[in-house]
């Protein structure tokens, strides 16, 4: 196995840091954006990956990747207003430790990087690897360009 580091680019969210955390540190505003499409949009980019049977609370999400088996992450820390800790669980062959970082810019502006620990094999590192560097940014893309409220 071998522990991988990826980080996302900066990204500036246009909501204080307060609402940002708010937000990305309850999974049920995850569910409800997922619902509204998203699910089907990442699968279109993937199509030999299915994700079904989503379901979430506030500090919790599981779903099945079809071919893969079932996936659980898991909010395990949350520093307010700057820090949102997450872990995998569930019978991926991949484990995860992934953080969002929310540091102030302003009232209206908060800047936000991801950086996720993945423990892998090296034949997923090598099939997957660049996929999780490219991953890391479209999802801190993602994550900026949310309906926050």
């Amino acid at each position: 196995m071998s522990l991988e580091k990826y980080t996302s680019q900066v990204k500036l969210v246009n909501h204080n840091e307060q609402v940002v955390f708010n937000y990305l540190s309850n999974f049920e505003h995850l569910a409800a954006y997922l619902n509204s499409g998203l699910i089907e949009k990442i699968t279109e980019k993937v199509p030999q990956i299915k994700i079904t049977d989503f379901a979430s609370d506030r500090d919790s999400c599981k779903f099945n990747i079809t071919g893969i088996g079932l996936a659980e992450i898991k909010i395990v820390k949350r520093e307010p207003f700057s820090t949102i800790k997450v872990e995998s669980s569930g019978s991926l062959p991949i484990s995860i430790l992934f953080w969002i970082q929310l540091l102030p810019v302003d009232n209206f502006t908060t800047k936000m990087r991801l950086t996720l620990h993945a423990e892998m094999s090296m034949m997923i590192k090598m099939l997957a690897g660049n996929k999780l560097e490219e991953g890391i940014d479209r999802l801190a893309d993602t994550l900026a360009s949310l309906p926050y409220q």
